[in-house]
């Protein structure tokens, strides 16, 4: 498993992810959401962002398995939000051999080390 590392730039992410709230950062000069890594709005350029709660849903682009020891191996997805941006994570509690491109999902939140992070369910 990876460790995740809460810094000074992730620290509000990782705030709303404790709240049980998905934090996308949006551009203070023309409104467009980006990833929550994002250090310039990639519309207009501007550097000025500010965290803002995302609602969470969004539709299946694609995804992988991971096989490998696991009896059951994880899949990962990457979902793409109402809000524009795409973002990966686990797809949770989901039928591999159902999955389609354009399958409504929703954000959830799962414990991993001192951090909740994102993982998407079937909306």
């Amino acid at each position: 498993m990876v460790e995740l590392v809460r810094d000074d730039e992730s620290a509000e992410f990782f705030d709303g992810t404790a709240r049980g709230e998905l934090m996308l950062k949006q551009c203070e000069a023309c409104g467009r959401w980006l990833r929550p890594d994002a250090i310039s709005c990639s519309g207009c350029r501007a550097n000025a962002l500010t965290w803002a709660v995302a609602s969470g849903r969004g539709t299946l682009v694609t995804w992988t398995v991971a096989h490998g020891a696991e009896r059951e191996p994880p899949v990962a997805g990457l979902v793409e939000l109402e809000e524009g941006p795409w973002l990966h994570g686990r797809l949770v509690d989901v039928d591999k051999a159902a999955l389609s491109v354009g399958d409504p999902f929703v954000v959830d939140f799962e414990d991993a080390g001192e951090e909740r992070v994102p993982v998407f369910r079937r909306a």
